[in-house]
């Protein structure tokens, strides 16, 4: 976490988890996130700080960054292989994995009218 904000975010997430787990039950997953690892010289919370947090509060934690692209997948995959029934999914290869590619494959061409029978969305 990388900013006198995220330090104040960090240290209010024991308040924030405990009230998810009241609202929620025990059983949610909660993943802490230390996020813009991009920015370490600006890093107001070590990893070593966020890893003990979640030791501390029983969850999981990951170091990422949205503008790098880093770590984002495992997040995902994190998430995904502790929902309920995923036990056995959890040894999948990460080759097996597919990655899926939302991106406009138009070059960028603005959306006009819908061909027949087409959504604009």
């Amino acid at each position: 976490m990388y900013d006198a904000a995220s330090r104040q975010t960090f240290l209010n997430t024991s308040k924030w988890i405990e009230e998810v787990r009241t609202e929620r039950g025990s059983d949610v997953i909660i993943v802490l996130v230390g996020n813009k690892t991009d920015l370490v010289e600006k890093s107001q919370v070590s990893i070593g700080e966020g890893e003990a947090k979640a030791r501390e509060l029983n969850v999981m934690f990951i170091e990422t960054s949205a503008k790098a692209g880093f770590n984002i997948k495992a997040l995902f995959r994190k998430i995904a292989a502790a929902l309920p029934g995923m036990e056995t999914l959890s040894s999948t290869k990460q080759e097996d994995m597919v990655d899926v590619n939302l991106k406009s494959t138009s070059g960028g061409a603005t959306q006009s009218q819908p061909q027949s029978g087409g959504c604009s969305c």
